[in-house]
């Protein structure tokens, strides 16, 4: 192969390219001020004056340059005022640089800011429609996909109603919806998924995940590192409007951490505890424990976590030969919750009925973040492996899993069920819920990580 074919090889490889692009605004203190700008300039110009500038110039984004392949998904980052979104602005075509280029290759589909590109007074049905044909679909394409569009968003009646009326929320489950369906080859993501629900958050993840998996390129700009982590393979850190970092999205999300503390070098209270940490490594263990539960009981650092019910309705997938008919959160006397704190006792219970015979049948779960990310799992599997517990048709399968809920950051968080017969690696699926319980914890300043432990005991020596 010569040295042309692997050039040109290599650019049909690129999906976006940006080389030194630039983007500068022009600052006004006052509105005379930009009348005099309008009009000044050309007369001093014509008398043989040098022309005055009356605005101060900010470059949202000055000399920025990189590429993404096809296939790959890359993760922006950075504070609020970086330049992220006039960034991906530019890549979608919804503003021009003042410097620089950007080629991209494939129909891109953007989520953008909230409600853009949609006309407040139009219906939702109007504004899908709209938003289709401007990103390529003809009417009759665009016929043919409306009822998995309006499926997708779940927003019901309001289908027909004027954007304006719609919560924030349902404007973003309408948006994604959309640009789900117009077979896109680039999608672009900016914060956007913020501000869903639990169960719509775990839809769209679903979503990016397969898009990832067919081929499609993924442009993701978020604050929460641990999901760029999660989805990116790369991702390209922005201060000022300048790349200051292009790696791994480890190694850039540290970076962009510490970029974050740089800039708030004084932390004040942290932890925020009024609780008192122990000054001798002779506590005894019992009082110990003591006092901190009673601390944590009567101080405002609680980890209080709802617990929504369980919904039989449910859309999930399987043979449907058995099914799952409960899922609950219980106490130690197995007493059902509607509230749990982080760091208890508790018991999730899963109840099946088999509709045949299973030989060899696995409950298990996955407690997920709002990302679809699966903080920890488990089944029945690995117990029951040796002497399986089989059911005759009709039957009733009970599962309880006995754990300490770890202590969890504010934030929605979902738990998948799935009933299946065989045995890890070779099973039939016959009822799979993705969201059989979502939990939501309302505050929590006793945890800064993906998950909080609860501590034994903490001793403090001073000498």
């Amino acid at each position: 192969m010569s040295d042309k074919d692997t050039m040109n090889q290599e650019q049909d490889d690129i999906a976006i390219q940006v080389s030194n692009l630039s983007k500068c605004y022009q600052i006004y203190d006052t509105p005379r001020d930009r009348l005099k700008q309008f009009i000044l300039p050309r007369i001093q110009h014509v008398v043989g004056r040098q022309p005055a500038q009356y605005f101060r110039e900010f470059w949202a984004l000055k000399d920025v340059s990189f590429e993404v392949r096809k296939g790959e998904t890359i993760g922006i980052i950075g504070r609020n005022g970086s330049g992220k979104s006039t960034l991906l602005q530019m890549i979608c075509g919804t503003l021009n640089p003042t410097a620089g280029s950007i080629t991209t290759h494939g129909r891109i589909a953007a989520l953008l800011e909230l409600g853009s590109g949609f006309n407040p007074e139009f219906t939702g049905r109007e504004n899908v429609y709209m938003n289709a044909s401007v990103l390529g679909l003809s009417k009759e394409e665009i016929d043919q996909r409306f009822d998995d569009i309006a499926a997708f968003a779940d927003i019901g009646e309001f289908i027909e109603q004027p954007v304006k009326t719609y919560s924030s929320g349902m404007m973003v489950r309408l948006a994604f919806a959309v640009i789900a369906h117009v077979d896109a080859e680039i999608l672009v993501v900016d914060e956007a998924l913020a501000v869903g629900d639990a169960f719509f958050v775990q839809k769209c993840m679903r979503f990016i995940r397969q898009f990832q998996n067919n081929g499609g390129t993924l442009l993701f700009v978020s604050h929460d590192t641990g999901a760029v982590v999660n989805l990116c393979g790369k991702a390209i850190l922005l201060k000022q409007g300048q790349v200051i970092e292009e790696g791994s999205p480890k190694e850039v999300s540290e970076r962009y951490l510490t970029t974050l503390y740089e800039a708030n070098q004084v932390v004040d209270g942290l932890l925020g505890s009024k609780i008192n940490v122990a000054h001798s490594q002779e506590q005894n263990p019992a009082e110990d424990r003591d006092m901190r539960e009673a601390l944590f009981n009567s101080s405002t650092l609680r980890n209080d976590i709802e617990i929504f019910r369980f919904n039989p309705d449910l859309a999930g997938f399987g043979t449907g030969e058995a099914k799952i008919q409960s899922v609950r959160l219980l106490d130690q006397d197995r007493a059902s919750l509607s509230w749990v704190v982080g760091g208890e006792n508790i018991i999730l219970e899963i109840r099946c009925v088999a509709y045949k015979y299973l030989a060899r049948p696995i409950i298990g779960f996955q407690f997920k973040d709002r990302l679809g990310q699966t903080i920890f799992a488990d089944n029945t599997y690995l117990v029951y492996q040796h002497n399986p517990q089989s059911v005759g048709q009709g039957g009733e399968l009970i599962a309880r899993f006995e754990f300490r809920l770890p202590i969890l950051p504010t934030g929605d968080y979902s738990i998948a069920v799935a009933l299946a017969d065989g045995s890890q690696d070779s099973h039939i699926q016959h009822h799979w819920l993705h969201e059989a319980l979502i939990v939501k914890v309302h505050a929590s300043s006793t945890c800064f990580g993906l998950v909080g432990i609860p501590m034994k005991k903490i001793a403090l020596v001073a000498k």
